[in-house]
């Protein structure tokens, strides 16, 4: 998973467990203007913590995969298609 993948996988589990983004950030312990920031793909500054709480209050957790050599978390030109 990219970098910029993380928001929008994130609001999908959310919404699949009919949660509010208020509800989220409330039991993840952050603003909603955060989570709705991190949603968005304008990640910037939040820790890998602040993640591994979300993706907790998600029942889900941070996960390693090998990556292709060539990718660096970031969207490609063609992906912005």
């Amino acid at each position: 998973m990219k970098l910029f993948e993380i928001g929008q996988m994130i609001k999908e589990l959310r919404k699949e467990k009919g949660i509010t983004q208020e509800q989220l950030a409330k039991n993840s312990a952050i603003s909603r203007v955060t989570l709705g920031k991190l949603e968005r793909g304008q990640m910037g500054s939040v820790s890998i913590k602040t993640l591994d709480i979300i993706l907790n209050a998600l029942d889900y957790e941070i996960d390693f995969s090998k990556k292709d050599k060539y990718s660096f978390g970031l969207p490609t030109l063609d992906e912005f298609k």
